[in-house]
């Protein structure tokens, strides 16, 4: 797909304030650890994650996403009357029903004849929300609509370790596939696209493409819905082949993309890829033959936050000014199931507002 009416108006980004480091989470998981005689910054070693946030107890994923839109409406300047669609696209949400989509609406305040629903693909939630956005932007069925996400990994955290520490028949093996999980963290992001007229001077998308390799969709997935307070979810994620076939998905994808853009590798100036974790991070780029120098990465001080892990890097780095004005960027999503969608924009000086930290974490550098 291809797009030259569409830009990427403003960023909200609203984060936790609580931290959970790997190091704490050991401490939780202390029963566990003495059991099976497990070293101290095993989390931290294997997976290059050092903190990641959560939410307050109770906190409904509706209310950090009403959080960013309104940022990104405030930052962009558009009218809240101009946003024709509305999609919340994180894997968490309110209730099993009605969308979740609905409060966030009413809570932005925005016009009775917008589309308004949820979308649900795993880690590709936001970047899919993007997609549809953008072509009924290019089609001038609207001017402008908000794709935007929140996920609470706290009930998930807090399972999972309530349920290591407990089964005492877990052996060092059998262990590994609850290990994803404690990786996960909480985040909430909000992209506000437009046609290029309301945003002249935002990021320009480009181009998108998908790919669908969907034989490996039993992968990584949970054994229960976790809409609504009372769900108590539990993951199983075979890690090691989730890897393999994430990365072995993402380079068939990343053909696509430079087939799609013209876009050698040589010309991308900044990456911003799914935030696994290090290991993903480094064999995602060898594939696609990107440096490390011009990629931009989360992982390390908010873990895997899901459908909002791309996105709140791209706020990131645009906070940061690591991406610039004048730059191609990929942003190279990759989702369980498998799927991976990538966009291709140049970026401009699309504003980013909330409250991320205003330099990126020392433990990042590597």
């Amino acid at each position: 797909m291809h797009f030259d009416k569409v830009s990427f108006a403003s960023i909200g980004a609203t984060l936790p304030t609580e931290v959970w480091s790997s190091q704490q989470l050991e401490q939780f998981l202390r029963p566990l650890y003495e059991r099976l005689k497990l070293p101290e910054g095993r989390l931290a070693l294997m997976s290059g994650i050092h903190e990641r946030r959560v939410w307050d107890a109770g906190t409904l994923p509706s209310e950090p996403s009403i959080q960013s839109g309104l940022a990104a409406i405030e930052a962009s300047g558009i009218a809240p009357a101009e946003i024709g669609c509305l999609i919340h696209a994180s894997v968490c949400r309110d209730f099993l029903e009605p969308a979740t989509a609905s409060r966030v609406h009413h809570g932005l305040g925005l016009g009775e004849d917008c589309w308004v629903y949820d979308v649900s693909n795993a880690c590709l939630g936001l970047l899919n929300g993007v997609v549809q956005i953008a072509n009924l932007i290019q089609a001038g069925a609207i001017r402008a609509g908000i794709v935007l996400g929140t996920e609470n990994s706290r009930p998930l955290l807090e399972q999972t370790i309530a349920h290591l520490n407990g089964d005492t028949s877990l052996t060092r093996k059998s262990v590994k596939p609850a290990f994803a999980s404690l990786t996960i963290g909480s985040g909430s992001c909000a992209f506000l696209l437009s046609h290029r007229d309301l945003a002249p001077e935002g990021s320009q998308l480009k181009f998108a493409v998908a790919k669908a390799r969907t034989q490996f969709h039993d992968l990584c997935r949970s054994d229960q819905d976790s809409a609504g307070a009372g769900m108590a979810p539990l993951m199983e994620t075979d890690s090691e082949r989730l890897l393999i076939e994430g990365v072995a998905t993402g380079a068939a994808a990343f053909k696509s993309f430079q087939a799609a853009g013209g876009w050698a590798s040589d010309s991308i100036d900044r990456s911003v890829c799914h935030q696994v974790g290090g290991k993903h991070r480094a064999l995602m780029l060898e594939a696609m033959g990107l440096p490390v120098d011009r990629d931009v990465a989360t992982f390390g001080w908010l873990g895997n936050t899901g459908s909002v892990a791309l996105p709140l890097s791209v706020a990131a780095g645009a906070h940061w000014n690591q991406i610039q004005a004048g730059e191609r960027v990929g942003m190279f999503g990759i989702g369980s199931g498998i799927n991976s969608v990538m966009l291709g924009c140049e970026w401009g000086t699309t504003p980013v507002a909330g409250n991320l930290p205003e330099s990126e974490p020392v433990f990042l550098a590597e």
